[in-house]
């Protein structure tokens, strides 16, 4: 138990929450709401195995990053005290880990539907290539922002078995969100970076312009959250639900500048937790309540 807590610290379990609503709000879109009866009950069923094909999907990529990151954490001074660097969790236990979190990703998606089952690999890649990306370009942003936003077609397919604009539509939206918080995150380790010659927009480019580059990608995830809400027609508490999102992105860009990063936490951890909450709350409160 005392290892499993370490690994669960080690892969920030709980940032789940980031991705994991956006994921559900795919599901509930595709459903148009919270469904009665029979079709509930399949729903319900539907929504099972959606969250753990997240819970395996986020684990064993951030368990794979953890490996691959080990030597690099282990030089720099704010990540060295992370579980394999630090020698709380052994590498073939991390590998263990990353292996049983893919077959539970892939037996959920084999639970799910066939296409879910055949686009999976799809997804592994974007999981898997991330961890290298910064080795060679600083889109490695963009490659976070795909993996995770994948998650709403993903959830889309698992339910409905089929493509579909929306879901592709918030899918983008997740991408350019997830992109430009991490863009503002990285801007902790620029020196690091230099100087082990791994890439990001904020090394590369500079802090501000790395800010400027963020709050770009934050001007365009709202765009495509509510060209969703067009699409799905969705009501008004939907875009109450957005605005409440951009307020939280502009008050994000306004902790955090190139001469004071000492708010980064509450920027990154807390006010993109609130988003991604409030906003699937919202989202579900206009699909119960106004259709």
């Amino acid at each position: 138990m005392s290892k499993l807590k370490v690994f669960f610290e080690m892969i920030k379990f709980e940032h789940t929450l980031f991705a994991l609503p956006f994921a559900y709000l795919g599901a509930f879109l595709a459903a148009y709401g919270v469904p009665n009866g029979i079709r509930g009950f399949q729903f319900g069923s539907k929504l099972f195995w959606v969250t753990l094909a997240m819970i395996g999907a986020r684990t064993a990529a951030m368990s794979l990053n953890r490996l691959i990151d080990r030597h690099i954490d282990a030089r720099n001074p704010r990540t060295a005290q992370r579980a394999l660097p630090a020698g709380q969790l052994r590498v073939k236990e991390v590998y263990l880990y990353t292996v049983l979190s893919f077959l539970l990703l892939g037996y959920s998606a084999y639970r799910l539907n066939l296409l879910a089952l055949w686009l999976m690999p799809i997804a592994v890649f974007f999981l898997v290539l991330y961890s290298y990306t910064k080795r060679f370009t600083w889109a490695c942003h963009l490659a976070l922002g795909i993996s995770l936003g994948l998650a709403p077609p993903g959830a889309w397919i698992g339910v409905t078995g089929h493509w579909a604009l929306a879901p592709v539509l918030l899918g983008l939206g997740v991408m350019t969100w997830v992109a430009g918080f991490d863009v503002v995150y990285a801007c902790q380790d620029v020196e690091f970076d230099r100087k082990e010659g791994l890439h990001s927009i904020p090394a590369i480019f500079g802090v501000q312009r790395g800010l400027e580059i963020s709050s770009f990608l934050h001007i365009l995830a709202p765009l495509f959250f509510i060209a969703v809400g067009v699409v799905m027609s969705m009501s008004w508490l939907y875009y109450v639900g957005v605005a409440i999102a951009i307020v939280l992105l502009f008050r994000q860009h306004r902790l955090v500048s190139a001469d004071d990063l000492s708010k980064i936490g509450v920027a990154f951890f807390d006010l993109n937790g609130y988003l991604s909450i409030l906003l699937f709350i919202f989202s579900i409160a206009d699909l119960i309540l106004l259709r």
